[in-house]
Formats: C-alpha cells, sequence, structure tokens
C-alpha cells in the first residue's frame, strides 16, 4: 500500500512539475495504470517519467488507457522513451 501511495504522490508531484499544476484526479488514475502496466520493465523513475510524458501527450478527451494509446502513437512514443532514459 505504501508503493501506491509514493507513486501516486510522484504522479502528481511529476505532472504538476510538467504541466504547470493541469493535474487531474483522472490524469492521476491513467499515470498509475500506466505504471501497474510497465512494472518491472525499467526502474520505477523511469517508468513514472515516460507514463506522464504520454499522458501530457495525450488529448484530455481522449478514452484510451496510455498503454492502449501508445501502440498506435509511434513518435510520441520513441520522444517519451527519450525523454524518460528508457532503454
Amino acid at each position: 500500500m505504501n508503493l501506491v501511495k509514493a507513486v501516486l504522490i510522484a504522479a502528481a508531484c511529476a505532472i504538476t512539475v510538467t504541466s504547470a499544476g493541469a493535474a487531474t484526479t483522472d490524469d492521476v488514475k491513467w499515470i498509475n495504470q500506466c505504471v501497474k502496466d510497465n512494472k518491472g520493465d525499467a526502474p520505477d523513475g523511469v517508468v513514472l517519467k515516460y507514463c506522464t510524458c504520454m499522458n501530457n501527450k495525450m488529448s484530455d478527451n481522449e478514452t484510451q488507457s496510455i498503454t492502449q494509446w501508445e501502440k498506435s502513437h509511434p513518435t510520441e512514443r520513441a520522444a517519451c522513451d527519450k525523454e524518460a532514459g528508457w532503454k
């Protein structure tokens, strides 16, 4: 449970820094799901940065999860991979 709280807090902080306070509870929900979907694929900090980056690139009206959306947006995925230090 402490890990979940830490991820929520870190996601909220990361979004606040990258989008000047425009984070919503919906953003945090999607980012946390993305972190869960990618757990173990890279260090936790890298995954969080990647998920936050992807969330910020998505439209506020998007209905797909980050994990679904990234499959049809390779350019955005590559940019977030690089920004997060993935690979």
